[in-house]
């Protein structure tokens, strides 16, 4: 792994930790929306309109932040609109990469070899991460977003005007309620596992797992009580805690040492995951092929032999059970 410095890659520690072991995220650093007319959105420059063909999406199907593109863009039928990449599973000396493999979507707008050469095109002095997911305009040939959170609520709504199917994930009268879980969910759960996987000291990696041991147990009780976690609609909130959850036993559980108790032992969580899972449009998203093989090939300093486990063995076609019909739920 590494990063751009300047505009040209170097090899560095592939999990950067503060002082007292602690893993530290990079911040995203290109944070442009696209909005239906062009006009600017919360951060960024203007000039971003909504249109049909003019933006293409990189993303990896082991990466949880990518995933929450791909689910958005399939809940709201952005398939025909917006295009995609698939990296490689495997995030070697340069990064992400699309050599051949299975599942794998070459570049097809440069023939890239590797995901950093499209931060290069953007910017040829960026300095930072080569992270996945990328959001490419066609037409001033720069990076809109590569902010996963930032994404979503742009396919969440920006396209409505130009084919997009309906449905509102991010609605009004429910953003308070969702921006307060998001916050606690990322911190604990969806970076939270990564704490925990990356840690440099004992006492760093009891601080990961006790916070993200004690949100699980509060998810399970506010799950018992509705079907999704801001009641009885799939909201943003829901697809970011899913893309953790469906790798939680297969990866986390033993990769990254969440090992208090496996997902499946909460009753509420694995029936909700199952649930999201079993969603039109959904499961095509997930493919434990790359995520199982990202994570135990790429991180070698967690698995020198990069043998990747046959299980577990997850039913998440098994009836959820959760009640209220899908159908009258897709629309707000």
């Amino acid at each position: 792994m590494g990063l751009l410095i300047d505009g040209v890659w170097r090899e560095t520690d592939p999990a950067p930790s503060s002082p007292d072991g602690k893993f530290v995220r990079a911040e995203t650093t290109f944070r442009n929306w696209i909005t239906p007319d062009g006009r600017p959105g919360p951060t960024g420059h203007d000039g971003f309109a909504a249109a049909r063909g003019r933006y293409h999406l990189y993303v990896s199907l082991a990466c949880p932040w990518a995933h929450r593109t791909l689910i958005m863009r399939a809940l709201k039928g952005l398939q025909d609109i917006i295009s995609i990449s698939v990296t490689h599973w495997l995030m070697g000396a340069q990064g992400w990469t699309f050599a051949a493999g299975e599942g794998v979507i070459p570049d097809p707008l440069f023939g890239s070899a590797f995901l950093h050469e499209i931060y290069v095109r953007s910017d040829p002095a960026y300095s930072g991460r080569a992270s996945v997911p990328v959001l490419w305009d066609r037409h001033t040939q720069s990076i809109v977003s590569n902010e996963s959170s930032e994404i979503i609520r742009m396919f969440n709504s920006a396209f409505d005007g130009i084919g997009a199917q309906p449905g509102d994930f991010y609605p009004p009268a429910l953003r308070g309620e969702i921006d307060s879980v998001n916050a606690r969910v990322y911190e604990t759960v969806n970076n939270g596992v990564y704490r925990a996987g990356f840690a440099r000291t004992q006492e760093a990696y009891e601080e990961a797992v006790g916070a993200l041991f004690e949100t699980l147990d509060w998810l399970e009780a506010r799950l018992a009580q509705s079907r999704f976690l801001c009641g009885d609609h799939l909201t943003e909130a829901d697809i970011r805690l899913f893309t953790t959850l469906i790798r939680f036993d297969s990866v986390y559980l033993g990769h990254f040492k969440c090992n208090i108790r496996p997902l499946v032992q909460y009753p509420a969580l694995w029936a909700y995951t199952r649930d999201i899972y079993q969603w039109p449009g959904i499961a095509e998203t997930v493919n434990f092929t790359h995520i199982k093989r990202h994570y135990y090939q790429s991180h070698r300093q967690l698995n020198p032999l990069g043998i990747v486990p046959l299980g577990p063995a997850l039913d998440l076609d098994q009836r959820a059970e959760r009640g209220k019909d899908i159908a009258r739920l897709l629309t707000f």
